[in-house]
């Protein structure tokens, strides 16, 4: 994974989880990957891979087992989809926007090239 430099490495590492949870390849009560397997995974030191733990116990999506490992929350799947849409809504919605206005790009162009993809 290339990190991009305006955003925290452990915020980039934790939208590899919220897309797992969202594609629902990790669900609800399963076990995630450790802390020195995702380190790896990602070639960060483990202490970046600890915060990313962190941030997401703190916004409810794994929990830790003492002795077993990380696990996905029961609401894991929802706290994450409210979480990303909160995100996009503050973050991307609005860089969009701002593109859109100096492109000359209104909601029908959109839907346009919307339609062609899906």
């Amino acid at each position: 994974m290339e990190f991009k430099e305006k955003q925290a490495i452990y915020i980039q590492i934790a939208n590899h989880f919220f897309e797992n949870i969202i594609e629902k390849k990790w669900r609800a009560g399963e076990k995630i990957p450790s802390i020195r397997e995702l380190a790896i995974q990602f070639e960060v030191n483990p202490n970046t891979a600890m915060r990313t733990f962190n941030y997401l116990q703190d916004k409810g999506i794994i929990f830790n087992k003492r002795g077993l490992g990380y696990y996905v929350t029961d609401k894991g799947y929802e706290k994450t989809v409210e979480l990303k849409k909160e995100l996009f809504l503050k973050e991307e919605l609005p860089a969009l926007f701002r593109n859109m206005k100096l492109l000359g790009l209104n909601f029908k162009d959109l839907k346009e090239f919307y339609d062609r993809i899906y």
